[in-house]
């Protein structure tokens, strides 16, 4: 039997009906979405290949546009801890400290990723037709599969416990959910 008093104690802190917590809410679904869609839509179509000239100047506008979304999430995010408020206990050193080595494991295994994969790997070059040589096997993904999304995952993991932020923690559930549903779909 689980015991959900601490459970129910945390989200009384969160306020799901708060509007920065929506838009925050929207905008971590929005972005794998967004991008599965539109890489699928080219694999299948060639549109933006065309419109641009290349796979390569295609997969690199994705790319960036991936990126500036993932700004845009993580500025929605960092509002939505804003406005709700801290859990007391948990805005110590300890708790902060912890935060930030989270992170920092989460950016380790981030930026490992987009080193091993270069550009076009990490941004769905494949679907661009932009295939590696073959698959890449070495750190971090000899440590553990999708290690870009698991990174990313810890990195707002560390930043909801380094802001003692009960939002943010349900905010990095979100982000676990929608990157569990966006490897699925992927696989």
């Amino acid at each position: 039997q689980v015991d959900v008093a601490a459970m129910v104690q945390l989200f009384g802190y969160v306020d799901v009906t708060d509007t920065a917590f929506i838009v925050a809410v929207l905008s971590i679904a929005f972005n794998p979405f967004f991008w599965n869609v539109v890489a699928r839509w080219e694999h299948k179509t060639q549109v933006f290949s065309q419109v641009l000239g290349s796979p390569h100047a295609a997969c690199y506008c994705l790319g960036t546009v991936i990126l500036l979304l993932n700004c845009v999430r993580s500025h929605c995010f960092t509002e939505a801890m804003k406005s709700q408020p801290k859990l007391e206990g948990w805005d110590c050193h300890w708790t902060y400290y912890s935060g930030l080595a989270i992170s920092a494991v989460g950016t380790l295994f981030v930026i490992s990723s987009f080193l091993a994969l270069g550009f076009t790997g990490t941004f769905l070059g494949d679907y661009f037709g932009i295939l590696m040589e073959e698959k890449v096997t070495s750190f971090p993904f000899s440590i553990l599969d999708n290690p870009m999304y698991w990174g990313s995952t810890a990195i707002y993991l560390g930043w909801s416990l380094m802001h003692a932020s009960p939002a943010g923690l349900l905010l990095t559930a979100v982000v676990a959910i929608s990157y569990t549903i966006a490897v699925l779909y992927e696989g």
